[in-house]
């Protein structure tokens, strides 16, 4: 059931009882309907949808789900609206659940390396509890300034640090779920080890909304180190050149905290916004950063790696220089929207690959006449094309760009996405990579956690 209708209760009388039972926590508001219906994808939903709920507790988010179920009401659960697939995006006959004003931290216990905390907290926020405890949680995306830690659960994100550190689903020991008829289970576990029966929190992680609502999670947390991190900028000639600089590094059994690397492009386009000086026409660069005690012999080790690979070799002087170079890959996401608009993908390959999606991703952008800057974890494969072009609407030759380039990932070796999600955008792919036996499992895996349907439909698994 995808409609209120069609459970034969209409959408007004839903809304009555939603009002009746959480009062000024429901929200009609133009601005806030129309917040619901889009994320950073630039891909929004039909029309408004039926409702926002600013859920402030479990309670209410159980609350919410009770009404759903009974009345065969879709629910799209949301937290600060920064995805990239459209996963989170709430249209017509929906309720749009945020979780953002669940922002508390519960716990935190150092001497054990975990804390307990509300979905809605921001990761900046958190870590800023985190230092006086002196421990930290290490999934770092771009956006770690503006998104929540129950939307990184949601998309299992990576960000600048999961090379060394890992993505999320290495960082939680356990979440709780409220399932889609309001039931809350407590999955997982305190402790370091866990095996008893199915991993359930895992397979919460990265499920995108679609088995119920993640209303608290216990995080694993790490201790902050002594020691200065360094950071390497290398430039290359190329971005082959600077792909087959990072393979190198890994290759020679290096792993820094960071490796990011910027096609030319992104290079320029950053350069532009920022008001640097431009750079050397088709040149890349790598960002590397090392930390801990051993962080300087490190960064010269890997330094040496990159000279011998053809880079131009910097380590910043200072931590200002190092926050200088950090800021210039931070900055990718505003440099592309100067350019117009901008579908952001996001696919993996294995790491020896990486030169190979570079080549295919010029290949593109030749065949279709398109722009693809592009941005690279490069220390563990996952890569950011940007399809920029004009207009609201993503033009076909875009899509068919688009299926090209993550059927071209598929036969490297790779996957459609290492951290966005399916949400809206990639579930045409979806079977493509499972096949149809694994595809067929997952929706069945789906519907035992919600039999009638009702939670984030028509995304991930939609046919």
């Amino acid at each position: 059931m995808t409609d209120a209708a069609v459970a034969g209760t209409p959408a007004t009388d839903v809304l009555a009882a939603l009002r009746a039972r959480l009062g000024p926590r429901v929200d009609t508001s133009p601005h806030a309907l129309d917040e619901a219906r889009a994320d950073k994808s630039g891909h929004a939903s039909a029309g408004r949808p039926l409702a926002v709920v600013h859920a402030e507790s479990v309670a209410d988010v159980q609350i919410t789900l009770r009404l759903a179920h009974e009345t065969g009401t879709p629910v799209v659960t949301r937290g600060a609206g920064t995805g990239l697939a459209g996963g989170a995006n709430a249209g017509p006959g929906e309720i749009a659940l945020s979780v953002r004003r669940m922002d508390r931290v519960l716990e935190v216990r150092a001497d054990d390396l975990l804390a307990v905390v509300e979905p809605g907290i921001l990761n900046a926020d958190l870590d800023a509890r985190l230092a006086p405890h002196g421990v930290w949680w290490a999934p770092d995306p771009a956006s770690r300034a503006i998104s929540t830690v129950g939307g990184n659960i949601a998309t299992d994100a990576g960000g600048l640090l999961c090379a060394k550190y890992g993505v999320v689903r290495d960082a939680v020991l356990g979440v709780d779920l409220v399932l889609a008829d309001g039931e809350l289970l407590r999955l997982g576990h305190r402790t370091v080890k866990g095996v008893t029966g199915l991993d359930l929190t895992s397979l919460v992680i990265g499920s995108e909304g679609t088995l119920g609502v993640v209303v608290g999670a216990t995080l694993k947390l790490r201790r902050l180190v002594p020691g200065r991190p360094r950071t390497i900028a290398a430039t290359f000639a190329d971005v082959r050149t600077a792909a087959l600089a990072a393979s190198a590094v890994t290759a020679a059994g290096w792993q820094p905290a960071i490796m990011e690397l910027l096609d030319a492009a992104s290079l320029a386009a950053i350069h532009d916004l920022l008001g640097l000086a431009a750079p050397s026409p088709g040149a890349a660069q790598l960002t590397v950063q090392t930390d801990g005690p051993g962080a300087a012999g490190e960064a010269e080790a890997i330094a040496g790696v990159l000279r011998d690979a053809g880079g131009v070799v910097r380590v910043a002087a200072d931590e200002a220089e190092s926050e200088l170079l950090l800021t210039v890959r931070r900055s990718m996401h505003p440099a592309m929207e100067r350019l117009g608009t901008t579908l952001i993908e996001d696919v993996s390959v294995p790491r020896s690959a990486m030169p190979a999606m570079f080549d295919e991703i010029a290949r593109i952008e030749a065949a279709y006449g398109l722009r693809i800057p592009t941005v690279c974890h490069a220390g563990d494969g996952n890569l950011h094309p940007n399809f920029v072009f004009d207009g609201p609407d993503v033009p076909p030759v875009v899509w068919d760009a688009a299926d090209d380039l993550f059927r071209s990932a598929l036969r490297l070796g790779g996957t459609l996405t290492g951290e966005h999600g399916i949400g809206v955008l990639k579930r045409r792919w979806l079977r493509d990579e499972l096949g149809d036996a694994q595809w067929e499992l997952q929706r069945r895996v789906k519907a035992a956690f919600d039999p009638t349907g009702i939670l984030n439909p028509g995304k991930v698994f939609a046919p």
